[in-house]
């Protein structure tokens, strides 16, 4: 991710790369590279949004994988309906010039995470949690989203998709507190939230493939802060849209 990756764009990738990775074959080794162009806050919260350059990934050569939504780590179990992995994933923060005046930088670092992804039917359901490890972020992060991809043609797919977020205090604190230095510097008031929901996201992907190697998406999203989130004196706009558009090559 590079260094104006924000939450949101993060977030908006989860949701939207769910589906269509439960609607791929299970091979035992692929290889799927391209790169998405993201429009969306500069953090969870900002009044200002980014236009971000963002890798498109999903290589697994046995149980081994490097995704964009899972990070790179191993399939743990892998059955026909459900699949299991573990892995080390990016956490996103943001960036001095984002923030607001006197605050400072978050910067993002390293998180373990374990992911659970299940085909219900016709749903594509995912659980995941992801435990923040090096940089200034930390606490523990659990999401969950629910999608149902509908065929309209050989060639294109549309897909629904509902998340939420849940975080833990230290989550919430290192992303959305104000401490009293911050405070004294940027005339904010000082702000201790604890843990509980983050938010609450729905979004729509349309996925087009062009020929057998080369697919096509654009995804429109609208996340919600909640709870103790919302309420953090940097947050300027708790209900935000995000987009972007992937092109994406299989070898």
């Amino acid at each position: 991710m590079t260094r104006a990756a924000t939450t949101v764009a993060l977030s908006c990738l989860i949701v939207a790369s769910a589906a269509p990775a439960l609607a791929q074959d299970r091979d035992q080794n692929r290889a799927v590279v391209g790169v998405a162009g993201v429009y969306a806050p500069a953090y969870q919260g900002a009044d200002d949004y980014r236009l971000i350059p963002f890798p498109v990934l999903d290589l697994k050569y046995g149980r081994f994988f490097v995704n964009t939504r899972r990070g790179v780590g191993a399939t743990l179990l892998e059955g026909s309906a459900v699949s299991v992995g573990a892995g080390v994933t990016y956490v996103p923060g943001y960036r001095r010039r984002d923030a607001p005046e006197g605050v400072g930088r978050l910067s993002g670092g390293a998180g373990a995470r374990i992911s659970a992804d299940a085909r219900l039917g016709g749903l594509a359901a995912s659980l995941g949690a992801t435990r923040a490890l090096t940089g200034d972020v930390d606490g523990t992060l659990v999401d969950a989203s629910l999608a149902m991809p509908v065929r309209m043609s050989s060639r294109l797919t549309l897909i629904p998709s509902v998340s939420a977020t849940w975080a833990d205090g230290a989550y919430h604190r290192a992303y959305f507190g104000i401490d009293a230095r911050q405070a004294a510097a940027s005339g904010l008031a000082a702000y201790r939230p604890g843990g509980g929901l983050k938010d609450v996201s729905a979004s729509l992907t349309a996925s087009y493939r062009l020929n057998d190697k080369v697919t096509l998406g654009a995804t429109g999203a609208v996340s919600s802060l909640r709870g103790d989130a919302k309420k953090s004196p940097i947050v300027v706009d708790p209900t935000q849209p995000a987009a972007f558009v992937s092109v994406a090559y299989r070898f």
